[in-house]
């Protein structure tokens, strides 16, 4: 996986296992902000109507993920 990412001329932010004897480094800030990015997709998941894409309607759609995005930000 890293080859193929290196063939693409991307940066590979997966950390080597705590077990590895040759540590693999990577860039730990953009690690966190990938893994921030990627639990919020997940908790706005969890919402049937999204998760299903109930709404058509692309415009439906994206004012239906502001309000899950409210609502989790104000919990």
């Amino acid at each position: 996986m890293r080859k193929r990412l290196r063939e693409a001329n991307t940066e590979a932010v997966i950390p080597s296992k705590k077990s590895r004897l040759v540590k693999i480094e990577h860039d730990r800030d953009l690690y966190k902000a990938r893994h921030l990015i990627e639990n919020c997709f997940a908790k706005i998941k969890q919402y049937r109507a999204i998760a299903t894409r109930y709404d058509k309607r692309a415009c439906n759609f994206l004012g239906a993920i502001h309000l899950v995005a409210a609502i989790e930000w104000l919990n």
